[in-house]
């Protein structure tokens, strides 16, 4: 086991965060690595009681550690993924949308989708207003440097595992913010010359996506795109319960000095506490930390045990199993050695 201990930090949520977390703890044991984990309570009660205070804890810790795994949050009255991108200053979302076998879907091809999308502006920081008593209006906004992050982000990940980079929009309908993304990805490729990129208006792209999947592997897009886009993927890959994403911050340089990760799903509160949650993404999640800290071999392993148990049978009912969340997560953890690189 590595004598290095890494720190990561532990943002806690509602619903059916507490299980997640046990069965991350589990996995995390029978890893050849050392964690120390640093929990915030992020609860909705709590995150109501003490307000921009807990999201601001959380965030210092973030900055210190420089990891976070976080666990489904409730929403009432502030988003706090949309507070700790604020105060995280996250640009980027990553995630990947890929089938999986053993879990049955109603689309045939197989998916190996990489979305890259920008994690801030768009209509989504401006809620809008009423113009009298018949209008409303919302701000669309499109920045610079979060888009050069996405970007540069969109372009290192195509060039690394030999893949085309698509980006879309609507840049002919939406010629000042689309237009000025698209200028941007164009900029940033002067930079990446050796990787193919093509353009695709957004509409189109959903529709191709659908006839051919197979023609697309990076697709970097604004941030209400990649929202539905995402979405999209995940029912056709069958289950929005095995969607894990990375939330990047940056510095000057455009280098990643913050990784926050996370499941896609939501708090599920009608199976909180009864042992039936799907872990799945949860342990995609920590695949991709493992990834980020450039254990990749272990990230790998586990995913290799995680695909292996569910092909299987082995896992949760919402992925055609009948095991519980325990016992799924106990079946992970015992093909784990199988997949760990040799001492």
């Amino acid at each position: 086991m590595s004598s290095k201990t890494i720190e990561v930090t532990e943002l806690m949520g509602d619903g059916i965060g507490p299980e997640l977390s046990q069965a991350i703890h589990q996995v995390a044991e029978a890893l050849p690595l050392k964690f120390k984990f640093e929990q915030i309570d992020w609860s909705v009660e709590n995150r109501e009681a003490h307000g921009d205070k807990i999201v601001e804890e959380g965030c210092r810790s973030m900055l210190r550690t420089k990891l976070a795994l976080k666990y489904p949050t409730e929403t009432r009255t502030k988003s706090p993924n949309a507070l700790l991108r604020r105060f995280c200053n996250f640009s980027v979302i990553y995630r990947p949308a890929i089938s999986i076998k053993g879990i049955s879907s109603n689309f045939k091809p197989d998916v190996n989708l990489h979305i890259v999308r920008v994690a801030t502006g768009g209509t989504y920081d401006d809620p809008g207003r009423m113009i009298g008593d018949d209008g409303a209006v919302s701000l669309r906004i499109v920045e610079r440097k979060p888009c050069e992050h996405a970007a540069t982000f969109a372009f290192e990940l195509a060039k690394k595992k030999g893949w085309k980079m698509t980006s879309s929009s609507k840049h002919t309908i939406q010629r000042g913010t689309d237009g000025l993304f698209e200028s941007i990805v164009n900029e940033t490729h002067k930079k990446y010359a050796d990787v193919p990129h093509d353009i695709e208006l957004f509409d189109a792209l959903l529709a191709k996506i659908i006839i051919k999947p197979q023609n697309y592997r990076v697709v970097l897009v604004l941030n209400e795109y990649g929202d539905f886009l995402s979405d999209m993927a995940s029912g056709l890959v069958g289950s929005i319960g095995t969607g894990a994403s990375g939330n990047y911050g940056f510095d000057k340089e455009h280098k990643i000095n913050v990784a926050m990760f996370d499941p896609s799903g939501g708090t599920a509160p009608d199976i909180a506490g009864k042992n039936l949650v799907n872990p799945a993404a949860i342990f995609l999640a920590m695949g991709m930390l493992l990834d980020h800290i450039d254990r990749y071999d272990l990230g790998h392993a586990l995913r290799l045990s995680l695909l292996g148990c569910i092909e299987r049978g082995e896992c949760t009912g919402d992925i055609g199993g009948k095991m519980s969340c325990t016992q799924f997560t106990d079946a992970v953890i015992k093909h784990l050695p199988e997949h760990l690189p040799k001492k």
